[in-house]
């Protein structure tokens, strides 16, 4: 068994908590500044509520999910807990911008770090998570995190100078796809579709389009030029989208975020 405490019960700490409870074997630690949102969750998943210091004391696995801009007040109150362990842990953070060597400069010591960078989907287990480990981390430990994690959808360990570009693909796409999806279905509102059936169809389209790249290994060119016949339907549609630099503008979104 392993236990995963999570200091911050928000949006994503709370997805992530979530995909946590799906692997048996999982003991879950609760912990918010506000203690009602996590008896919320608790409820909804299990888990015990608790207090930092015991989160700090008893995680195998320790997420961190507060905002950056509370990280020096949490590095205050959490490096003498955390200094006081006589065993193994592991950091998990997910504070965005915070890199492995500013935390563990912030907590004053190398702790084992694992950095994660997830998106929204991991709330549905259909993540993309980003992860790196500081070199404090064993491969054992790495195992045993993806293991744990296993629910919350695909892992991906990338360098960490990679990040900025890997969240403005994985972390700021479901934005852009979310906005594909809605324009989707108003075509079909405006040929005459009802609104729920018309973002069913879009929906549903995108997913089992993305699950065929995943699961095809075909390049994405290669599986759009089978949907498009000779003199049919959907070139033609293909070519209204390039006239309107649909690709181009896709592209300059992903750059806009990552410099950002």
């Amino acid at each position: 068994m392993k236990t995963l405490g999570f200091i911050g019960t928000g949006n994503m700490g709370s997805a992530l908590a979530k995909a946590a409870s799906l692997t048996e074997g999982n003991r879950l630690l609760l912990v918010n500044r506000h203690p009602e949102k996590a008896e919320r969750l608790s409820c909804e998943i299990g888990g015990s509520v608790v207090s930092q210091a015991y989160a700090a004391a008893e995680s195998d696995f320790l997420f961190l999910g507060v905002k950056p801009v509370m990280l020096p007040a949490l590095a205050e109150t959490l490096s003498p807990q955390l200094a006081a362990r006589q065993t193994r842990f592991v950091l998990v953070s997910m504070l965005a911008g915070v890199t492995i060597e500013k935390l563990q400069a912030q907590l004053q010591k190398p702790h084992p770090v694992i950095r994660i960078m997830p998106n929204t989907p991991v709330s549905v287990g259909e993540g993309m998570v980003l992860y790196c480990c500081s070199k404090e981390v064993t491969p054992e430990e790495e195992s045993a995190f993806l293991t744990a994690m296993q629910a919350a959808g695909r892992f991906l360990k990338l360098e960490e100078r990679l990040f900025d570009a890997g969240m403005a693909v994985s972390g700021c796409g479901p934005a852009y796809v979310d906005l594909f999806v809605e324009a989707l279905a108003d075509a079909g509102v405006a040929c005459g579709l009802p609104r729920k059936d018309a973002v069913t169809l879009a929906a549903q389209m995108t997913l089992g389009s993305a699950r065929l790249v995943l699961e095809s290994g075909k390049h994405p060119g290669e599986l759009k030029d089978a949907v498009c016949s000779p003199g049919g339907t959907t070139i033609q549609g293909v070519r209204t989208l390039e006239a309107r630099n649909f690709r181009s503008a896709v592209i300059e979104a992903v750059i806009a975020a990552c410099k950002a």
